[in-house]
This record gives structure tokens, C-alpha cells and sequence, in this order.
């Protein structure tokens, strides 16, 4: 994103911020709708796009402990997410702060590299981490196995 050559006012710093972050969130909503769905824009595919929502995803991306388990381009990606969404916050709300151009563009330049990083991993490592964001993980005292035994609607517990 350009920001051109004058100076530009505390609004459009505000605003350039808040894109950088809008332009990684939908990148990520894109991803999260193109792994689980496919890349066909299809009733199901808007659904899951729609499906990301701000505050859990920023939540999952501050999950170190899960985070962790991703390989490192998408650990950068989970930063730079939950960093601009508060950076977005702070531009949008509390309309004190002041914003250089040099780090508005800084802040733009981590969008675009946060976003380079997504699209650069590995579908399966994509596919789990749209699993991560979009999915509450919740813990279960015996995990089922695969598959539904044949004739069955309950799940085969092994142990």
C-alpha cells in the first residue's frame, strides 16, 4: 500500500493501519474457507469464510502453547494477526495516539509479509491452523477412533 509522498493526516494514518490489519484478517478468513472448502466460491466456502471471527481468532493466535506446534511462517503469521488487531484497536479508538508515516508503513509492510508467509506454508500445516482459529478445541478424557464402526451412530472409544 502507498501512502504517496506528503505528509499524510493522523486519519489516514488511523486508516492505512486499520486496512493492514482488515487485509490480513480476510486474508485469513480466505484461507480458512479455501482449506476447509476448496477454492471454489460455493455456498459452503462464504460460509466458512464468514465463520472467522475476530476476537476467537486473535485468541487462538495468542495460544503460544498451541501456536507452537505450527511451523515458523505461520507462527510469524499468528503474530503479526494478533499485533495489528491491536494495533487497529488502538488507530481506530483511542484517537490520542500519534502515528508516523515510517511506522504506518512499517506496520504495512508486516501485513504483507504476514500474508507472503500464510500463503508460502504448507496446505496441511494451513489446514490445521484454519482448524486452530475457527474451532473451539475442547479436551476429552478418551479420544475416538477414526471412524464410526459399520452399522453404529456412537463412536468406538479405544483404550
Amino acid at each position: 500500500m502507498e501512502l504517496g509522498p506528503r505528509r499524510p493526516s493522523q486519519a489516514n494514518l488511523r486508516r492505512a493501519l486499520s486496512t493492514a490489519y482488515y487485509a490480513v484478517f480476510h486474508s485469513l478468513a480466505a484461507t480458512v474457507a479455501a482449506t476447509l472448502m476448496g477454492k471454489g466460491r460455493s455456498d459452503a466456502w462464504h460460509q466458512a469464510y464468514r465463520a472467522l471471527e475476530h476476537g476467537s481468532a486473535k485468541n487462538a493466535c495468542q495460544n503460544m502453547r498451541a501456536v507452537r506446534e505450527f511451523p515458523p511462517e505461520i507462527q510469524g503469521f499468528a503474530k503479526t494477526f494478533s499485533d495489528l488487531q491491536s494495533e487497529r484497536h488502538q488507530a481506530d479508538y483511542a484517537l490520542d495516539g500519534r502515528y508516523s508515516k515510517q511506522d504506518v508503513h512499517a506496520k504495512i509492510d508486516e501485513a504483507e509479509a504476514a500474508i507472503s508467509q500464510l500463503e508460502g506454508a504448507d496446505l496441511r500445516q494451513r489446514r490445521r491452523f484454519a482448524a486452530h482459529v475457527l474451532f473451539k478445541r475442547r479436551q476429552s478424557p478418551e479420544r475416538p477412533t477414526d471412524s464410526l464402526e459399520e452399522g453404529s451412530s456412537t463412536w468406538t472409544i479405544s483404550g
